[in-house]
């Protein structure tokens, strides 16, 4: 399934991997470190969110560092999809490899805090129901999605290397 549907948690441009995962916490379980994630822009961020929900930020989502426990904390937290005009190109991989999936939208500023959009990352339609406006995000190609719907990157080859082991097997 392609279509996630959620609050919006909007932020601004430059969140960065500290921001997401705190260096601070690094040393800890990925649970420690997602009750921390954005709480230096939003302290009330990993109470407040639910799974579904979608974040959705400005230019250079996830720059910084390479540390993966940031694209993990979002998917910890439960959230469905990040909306952003533009990416750190680490994070931006990691957080595929980890199933959450990340959009282009340049429309971003259509998106208001708690407005509930739905997101289809197979067609790019993003939809704002809370006030009936149409976005169009960047569709992620078809491999990504089978490797999203598998629940990431390690998920997605044991799938695969079952398969193989299973075909192999039966010859």
């Amino acid at each position: 399934m392609s279509e996630s549907f959620g609050r919006a948690f909007v932020y601004g441009d430059g969140i960065n991997t500290d921001m997401l995962a705190p260096g601070i916490y690094m040393k800890h379980p990925i649970a420690t470190i997602a009750a921390h994630c954005l709480e230096s822009v939003d302290p009330d961020f990993a109470r407040a969110v639910r799974p579904g929900d979608i974040v959705v930020a400005g230019q250079g989502f996830g720059i910084g560092s390479s540390r993966e426990q940031a694209a993990e904390a979002l998917k910890h937290l439960g959230v469905a999809a990040v909306l952003a005009r533009s990416y750190g190109g680490i994070f931006y991989r990691n957080a595929l490899n980890f199933g959450l999936p990340v959009l282009v939208c340049r429309e971003v500023d259509r998106i208001g805090a708690g407005d509930l959009i739905s997101v289809d990352a197979e067609t790019g339609l993003v939809r704002n129901k809370t006030c009936g406006a149409t976005l169009t995000a960047a569709p992620l190609p078809r491999f990504l999605l089978d490797m999203i719907a598998d629940g990431g990157l390690v998920p997605h080859l044991e799938k695969r290397f079952a398969a193989q082991r299973a075909a192999g097997a039966a010859r």
